[in-house]
């Protein structure tokens, strides 16, 4: 008797859990019912935000709908990256970072959120080089010539950039370092305010990322004098590399990818990565990419998780050497 109740008991539980399953399959084989949230953390007509529009217009092929994209610019990312946290985690609120976002725990004395356990990693998405650019009118015809006025004057010159932490302080910290000069960085609260900072005239020049400045590039309005990474942009052949303008060994860029809230079920994971992956081939993104010197990743979660945490591992010890804190 003991045994019959068992086994009811065990048979009653499983039908139960069999109940209790299929619900949550059914609703991950009709996701999304509804649109999608893109956090961007840094201002409209910046890297990041022509990225989530860009890539959203292509996963509405596939989702039914664009997603919604939510500017949420400032303090390095952090403020949309918290809010994130905050968010359900079922697939409708997601965020787009850049390169900073493994780096500003170094940056940041108390951060409120994990940067790992909080997040759910989807997929990184693409990666640039950045350009250091200057007004039209500014009388350095190269890098050279910048980091002779840097070293003449220390502190004099100063670099406006997308927020503490982001890819472009680290590109110009790293400058600093590697050539022995001094340029003050000035935070912005996203890449186009720091661009029209330089061509208003109020700084001399800017660090970032190619797609939010390969137009204003192309238009005539600001210089490039030199690209971050190790080779040249295809985009802009003619423009040096910083190594070749005379810091030997420099080689940096700027990287994007989707994240979650902490919690997410795997296979809604697997399903708006593999929606991303396909947005990644559609025709429109990839020559979108290529326009600003974009290049498509859409590797999987666990590759993106690894590679975040080994640009913390790579770049922490670096940035903790610098000492640089922001409050």
């Amino acid at each position: 008797m003991a045994s019959l109740i068992q086994r009811i008991g065990i048979l009653a539980a499983s039908a139960a859990l069999s109940l209790a399953v299929l619900p949550a399959q059914a609703q991950t084989a009709d996701w999304p019912k509804k649109q999608v949230t893109f956090f961007v953390p840094y201002a409209p007509g910046g890297a990041v935000d022509v990225l989530a529009r860009t890539i959203g217009q292509a996963l509405s092929k596939s989702w039914g709908q664009a997603p919604i994209v939510e500017n949420r610019a400032g303090a390095g990312g952090t403020i949309a990256s918290k809010a994130l946290t905050q968010a359900a985690p079922d697939g409708y609120t997601l965020i787009l970072v850049a390169s900073g976002h493994p780096l500003n725990q170094f940056f940041y004395p108390s951060l409120p959120y994990d940067t790992f356990k909080d997040f759910t990693a989807i997929s990184e998405v693409a990666y640039s080089p950045l350009a250091i650019v200057v007004s039209k009118d500014n009388p350095a015809k190269n890098l050279q010539e910048l980091l002779a006025q840097a070293k003449a004057k220390p502190d004099f010159l100063s670099y406006g950039m997308s927020g503490n932490g982001t890819s472009a302080h680290l590109a110009g910290e790293l400058l600093n370092h590697m050539a022995g000069v001094k340029i003050v960085s000035i935070p912005f609260k996203g890449g186009a305010p720091a661009l029209t900072a330089v061509m208003s005239g109020d700084i001399p020049m800017s660090i970032n990322p190619l797609p939010e400045v390969i137009g204003q590039i192309d238009g005539g309005a600001v210089r490039a004098i030199a690209v971050t990474t190790a080779t040249r942009a295809k985009t802009m052949p003619d423009v040096p590399t910083v190594a070749e303008s005379g810091v030997a060994g420099y080689d940096t860029a700027v990287w994007w990818g989707f994240l979650g809230p902490a919690g997410m079920a795997p296979d809604v994971v697997a399903k708006i990565n593999a929606d991303l992956v396909t947005a990644l081939k559609d025709p429109a993104v990839v020559t979108a990419l290529d326009k600003i010197g974009a290049v498509p990743v859409g590797n999987s979660p666990q590759e993106f998780d690894a590679y975040m945490r080994a640009e913390a591992a790579k770049w922490g010890p670096v940035l903790k050497e610098a000492n640089i804190k922001i409050q």
